[in-house]
């Protein structure tokens, strides 16, 4: 059931967002998904083991509606939320598991992350708030999906490569999801076409952890357009009228302030204390990052 929007058609018994087309060929069962998609990447591996490749799996687990095959409910004491993890990390066991047997783990590089911060109530009463248990999906950061704090834009990568990559190691180096085209590029030598992925920037040796340097600053974006500039010390929100709290469903932070917001994330990361006007210089510099990037 849904507990906001979610509601404009009915697959599986499952309310929806907008409308689905293609009659009973395009019909599927959600607690198939995982399997369905694990299966074309083992098989994928499997055609193309002999030769470099590239695999981009895209899983629908974490994502609403959550709704994991049966022999995964119940597994995580959390609800259908947990239980949808729990099937997520089957599906990574799965790739990870057929490339260790076919002897080519230690040449494949994996790279593990998400699209957004974590949202709990997504639209669909699943109990997924009530049965958290504490747990804080965000950790130490403010704001969640669609928040401009570093909960809603701040995400994890997991870097796996057994040949190549030391385990264990972390780094608070700052990279950009749209580095890993031009990261990627280089670590094949391929030859981008000119012109392309203007605002990529090749971090293979921070992704290998072969340095802790990254970018001098990232940019983010919230929900709302609204633009935000980070480097490692400090974090600037551009001023927004926009309303504090997500207006049309989750009890979410926007992260809307009618006045500059700049907070010392090397201090504290969760973004409390607004020192934008202690320092106008760094709310200046920040700006100008903004401006230089509009200006491309």
């Amino acid at each position: 059931k849904s507990s906001h929007g979610h509601d404009m058609s009915i697959v599986n018994g499952i309310g929806r967002i907008g409308y689905m087309k293609g009659g009973g060929k395009a019909l599927w069962k959600d607690e198939n998904i995982a399997d369905s998609i694990t299966s074309h990447a083992v098989d994928f591996i499997k055609a193309n083991k002999d030769n470099p490749f590239f695999m981009y799996f895209a899983t629908n687990d974490v994502h609403v509606p959550r709704f994991p095959n049966q022999r995964f409910r119940g597994k995580s004491g959390m609800g259908l939320r947990g239980d949808a993890i729990v099937q997520f990390d089957w599906s990574v066991g799965q790739i990870m598991s057929t490339l260790e047997k076919l002897g080519i783990a230690d040449n494949t590089l994996i790279l593990l992350t998400s699209d957004n911060g974590p949202v709990v109530d997504d639209g669909y009463q699943d109990r997924a708030e009530e049965l958290l248990n504490g747990h804080e999906p965000a950790g130490p950061w403010r704001g969640n999906k669609y928040s401009a704090f570093e909960g809603g834009t701040c995400v994890p990568a997991i870097v796996c490569w057994p040949g190549k990559v030391k385990a264990g190691q972390t780094s608070d180096a700052l990279v950009s999801q749209v580095d890993f085209f031009r990261s990627f590029g280089s670590l094949v030598s391929a030859r981008l076409p000119k012109g392309s992925a203007p605002d990529s920037e090749d971090q293979m040796k921070t992704l290998l952890g072969e340095d802790n340097v990254g970018r001098d600053y990232v940019l983010e974006l919230a929900s709302n357009h609204v633009l935000s500039a980070r480097t490692k010390k400090w974090k600037y929100i551009e001023p927004n009228d926009g309303p504090k709290m997500i207006t049309w469903g989750p009890k979410i932070e926007t992260g809307n302030c009618p006045s500059p917001q700049l907070y010392d994330i090397s201090s504290s990361k969760w973004e409390g204390d607004n020192v934008a006007d202690k320092n106008p210089q760094v709310v200046y510099d920040m700006q100008n990052i903004l401006r230089r990037e509009r200006q491309k």
